[in-house]
């Protein structure tokens, strides 16, 4: 059976940021920031793929092209109600093993901190990582704990996140941070 599958190689961490009065340009805008408003964007679920290797963004940009079909992970967050604090992020958690898959999470939320928003998303990738690969931990437990528990058993090698944030503006303007990892063949 043949493999007609595309399975990316590479991909980057981006993230941006967009105020307009509309909600759709925000949007647009926040894509703009992230760099990648040129692609016609395809949502995909949250598998880092084996072997796969993260790059900047500015060398996952040069090889793509306007109106591609790109594949990525990503979160969203948008509002208008002045004062409120948004966050959109992805975890990342890459197993030791080069030839196992790793996980990728998108959490967006509402009123989080910035720092809080980053952790739980890390935290949603490692859990999802770590019970897959059978290593026991309270789910209940705060992420440094958790993190300690990864770290000693040695299976999950590196986690991390990147987070979007922002706070709505005092005029109620439309506001939508997004954050992405992007897949690049």
């Amino acid at each position: 059976m043949s493999n007609t599958g595309f399975t990316p190689s590479r991909l980057f961490l981006t993230k941006g940021v967009g105020v307009h009065r509309e909600k759709l340009p925000s949007f647009e805008l926040a894509l703009r920031d992230a760099g990648i408003q040129r692609y016609n964007l395809v949502h995909v679920s949250s598998i880092f793929p084996p072997g796969c290797k993260i790059i900047e963004r500015e060398e996952g940009l040069k090889d793509l092209s306007p109106g591609e079909i790109v594949f990525c992970v990503m979160s969203k967050e948008a509002n208008n109600e002045p004062g409120r604090r948004l966050a959109a992020s992805i975890g990342l958690a890459i197993p030791q093993k080069v030839g196992n898959y790793g996980y990728l999470s998108e959490h967006h939320s509402l009123g989080q901190t910035e720092k809080d928003a980053g952790d739980y998303a890390e935290d949603l990738a490692a859990e999802m990582l770590a019970s897959t690969l059978g290593i026991k931990f309270d789910v209940d437990s705060d992420y440094d704990e958790k993190r300690d528990i990864f770290r000693m058993d040695g299976r999950i090698v590196n986690t991390r996140n990147t987070i979007a944030f922002s706070t709505v503006d005092e005029k109620g303007r439309w506001t939508t941070v997004l954050a992405a990892a992007v897949f690049v063949p």
